[in-house]
């Protein structure tokens, strides 16, 4: 569904998904449900044209020139209500929930709000599933396990709420343009909602220096003897790294220290 009058924008980070296999594997992986589907960054239609097929839809776009693209090709969508699109910034629609209704995000996301994105998803009440497109980097930070190099604050935030997974890689040359970097669909099932703040700021700091010891970490936070005590219930030496300790290890060390 390319348009030789519409030009990608940087600013926008602005990738069309063509390959017509990766759109389908999207769309099977979907759940069978009733709920509503939110796109973000919509862009061409490529990945629209699949979803309305299958769902109702309600779209974000933030480029008014992909804005009158979209309602010009979507035009009987938009008139039965299959499609809804929203022409502004998505940020500014979301506030605690984006829809009032459950939904799910699906979505080949700009790049850079990407992991913002995810984040607010994730703590929206009303999402209940997320399959986006994101850079592989940023897939790999979420669906990392424990002890692998990607592992950190994002990946247990996410897997703290949702079970979490990559579905496909996909490389530049699936977009127009394509881009710098490898790509990958990222799943996420809701299991849970919102995190307390409190455990949101532990893992921060947590994180904050990733080469440094646990221990060492945390003890910016709390007491240095509170925290080896902690880790030593758990069966961790003082020398942990962050990366080491478990989603599930990172709850329990977060009742012990509030």
């Amino acid at each position: 569904m390319s348009n030789k009058n519409v030009v990608a924008k940087k600013q926008f980070g602005q990738n069309f998904l063509k390959d017509q296999s990766v759109l389908r594997k999207i769309i099977e992986a979907m759940p069978h449900s009733d709920r509503k589907v939110a796109e973000i960054g919509p862009g061409l239609g490529d990945l629209t044209k699949f979803l309305v097929d299958v769902k109702s839809v309600e779209a974000f776009e933030v480029d008014t020139d992909l804005c009158k693209h979209l309602n010009e090709i979507f035009t009987d969508e938009i008139t039965t209500g299959r499609l809804s699109l929203h022409c502004g910034d998505v940020l500014e629609h979301w506030k605690s929930e984006l829809l009032d209704e459950a939904y799910e995000l699906v979505a080949n996301l700009p790049y850079y709000i990407a992991t913002n994105i995810i984040l607010k998803a994730l703590a929206d009440p009303q999402c209940e599933f997320l399959l986006v497109m994101v850079q592989r980097e940023v897939a790999e930070k979420f669906s990392a396990s424990p002890g692998e190099k990607p592992f950190g604050s994002l990946s247990v935030i996410a897997q703290s709420v949702a079970e979490v997974s990559i579905l496909v890689q996909v490389p530049p040359e699936a977009f127009t343009p394509p881009p710098k970097v490898d790509s990958a669909v990222l799943l996420m099932k809701k299991t849970a909602n919102r995190l307390p703040g409190a455990f949101e700021q532990m893992l921060k700091t947590a994180f904050a220096q990733p080469r440094k010891t646990l221990a060492k970490n945390l003890s910016a936070r709390y007491g240095k003897d509170e925290v080896l005590s902690a880790l030593s219930s758990r069966g961790y030496p003082a020398s942990i790294r962050p990366h080491q300790v478990s989603t599930a290890d990172y709850h329990q060390l977060y009742s012990q220290l509030h």
